[in-house]
């Protein structure tokens, strides 16, 4: 899935290529099956969030919940003994619906967080029709660290009471300068009924 560059501007023309700065490496995929929670910890060769890549994407596809509600995830420095992390974060949303009468920007005053450990929610409320769902994407940036703080940006958009399109933009950081070693997503009620979230490690040569 890596990014590719050319050596000129026509594709006809092109000679050489190569892989561009960013390739994205597949980590692991997680499959939910009425799940409570889908938690990324161990890997084949260990923890999945360690110093072999300087940033981390998870990929959120056709996530489905069991009863509306928000999607959201929490991190560790345990190794998934506690999900508690304190975070001070930001949230704000488009959206707008099938019949086109109804449209906003606006920041989610309710949905951000001030040095909370509480779960961070990168949605709001998705429908449980059978074609609702969630898709977007998480980026964490150096969980490895011990020295900073652990930055993340989220992009999400759901389908909301059944009726609404919903693009969220959410983005913060983990005030600890132990290292982030593991991540658990859920809904803040009922389960993951099915969807898949893929993890991916950022080269940064």
């Amino acid at each position: 899935m890596a990014l590719v560059k050319y050596n000129n501007n026509s594709i006809s023309n092109v000679t050489t290529t190569a892989l561009a700065e960013g390739s994205l490496v597949p980590i692991k995929t997680l499959t939910a099956s009425s799940s409570s929670t889908l938690s990324f910890v161990d890997g084949s060769n260990g923890v999945v969030l360690d110093n072999t890549y300087p940033i981390y994407r998870f990929e959120f596809i056709n996530i489905h919940p069991s009863a509306q509600a928000n999607f959201e995830f929490n991190f560790s420095t345990d190794s998934g003994s506690n999900y508690n992390v304190t975070k001070t974060t930001t949230y704000f949303r488009s959206y707008h619906n099938e019949s086109g009468d109804t449209t906003t920007l606006e920041y989610e005053a309710g949905f951000d967080l001030a040095q909370s450990t509480n779960f961070q929610k990168i949605t709001t409320n998705t429908g449980t029709d059978n074609d609702a769902n969630t898709s977007g994407l998480l980026t964490l940036f150096n969980p490895s660290s011990t020295t900073f703080v652990k930055h993340f940006i989220a992009r999400t958009n759901n389908y909301f009471e059944n009726v609404y399109s919903v693009d969220s933009f959410i983005a913060g950081y983990g005030n600890t300068t132990s290292s982030i070693d593991a991540i658990q997503f859920r809904f803040s009620s009922g389960n993951i009924d099915s969807g898949k979230i893929k993890l991916y490690g950022i080269k940064d040569s």
